[in-house]
């Protein structure tokens, strides 16, 4: 296969977003339809809708079943079966765009199987909606999993993020394996943060059952955190509004210190 100059097959990867079928991107949305089949974790393909599904080849693995059904989206694709591979929120944001691209690459198919990424809402992004602003400013996500990525590098990063001041995202915080790493993690954002710093957790962001929980990061419960959790810990400027609607994590971006706020939007000294 590796000698082919023309393409014999494409695969689509799929960002479905939150999982919420009104935030479907159209385009993603075209991509399925075109589909003639469409691979994915087991929980991700049950986000796609019913009709898409119908009348479709449906491939579909387990946890850590990663490789095994990329490597059956590209044998598809080679047959000459239009496939979209399906991923939660965006496809190249701690998904399967990558591994796709790496399996094309490592078996010689860069010329012989079109690779297309349809993107999708990111799960940090659905997570700050609900919580208010809290991503105005600069921020970093990590993953505290350490099936991929060893704890020792994983925990670099969060105390370097920490350290710079940035906004955090930890994805994957915490499983039934995994307990210690959050409290971890925790402590080493705890050295460069004050204990009041606003703390925003959504579980399952715009699904049937989701919670959204703003506290502090010395008041937030590592009990209450699991692996459909998204995490995001302000920096020393972020704060917490209250009001009828309930609370809010804001940002600052920074035009307060330029402009009246309060007083119709003029430039400060005017």
């Amino acid at each position: 296969m590796s000698g082919q100059s023309e393409r014999t097959g494409r695969i689509t990867v799929v960002g479905l977003g939150p999982g919420d079928a009104a935030l479907l991107a159209p385009m993603a949305r075209a991509a399925l339809l075109r589909a003639a089949a469409i691979v994915g974790y087991k929980a991700y393909v049950e986000l796609v809708e019913p009709e898409i599904l119908a009348g479709r080849q449906v491939v579909s693995t387990g946890m850590t079943g990663e490789v095994e059904r990329c490597a059956k989206a590209v044998d598809l694709a080679l047959s000459g079966v239009e496939t979209a591979v399906v991923c939660s929120g965006d496809p190249g944001v701690y998904a399967m765009a990558g591994l796709v691209l790496e399996l094309v690459e490592a078996r010689g198919l860069l010329a012989a199987v079109e690779v297309e990424v349809v993107p999708g809402i990111p799960a940090v992004c659905a997570a700050a909606a609900l919580l208010g602003a809290p991503l105005m400013h600069d921020f970093a996500v990590v993953s505290l999993s350490d099936l991929l990525t060893p704890w020792e590098a994983i925990a670099r990063r969060v105390e370097a993020a920490a350290a710079a001041d940035f906004v955090i995202a930890l994805y994957n915080p915490r499983s039934g394996r995994r307990q210690s790493h959050l409290p971890r993690a925790l402590e080493l954002i705890a050295r460069h943060r004050a204990p009041q710093t606003p703390v925003g957790l959504v579980k399952s962001a715009f699904r049937p059952q989701q919670q959204v929980l703003i506290t502090t990061l010395s008041g937030l419960e590592a009990d209450d955190v699991d692996m459909q959790s998204i995490l995001l810990v302000g920096n020393s400027s972020t704060r917490m509004l209250t009001g009828p609607c309930g609370g809010r994590m804001l940002t600052p971006r920074g035009y307060a210190g330029k402009y009246q706020l309060a007083n119709g939007g003029r430039p400060q000294g005017l």
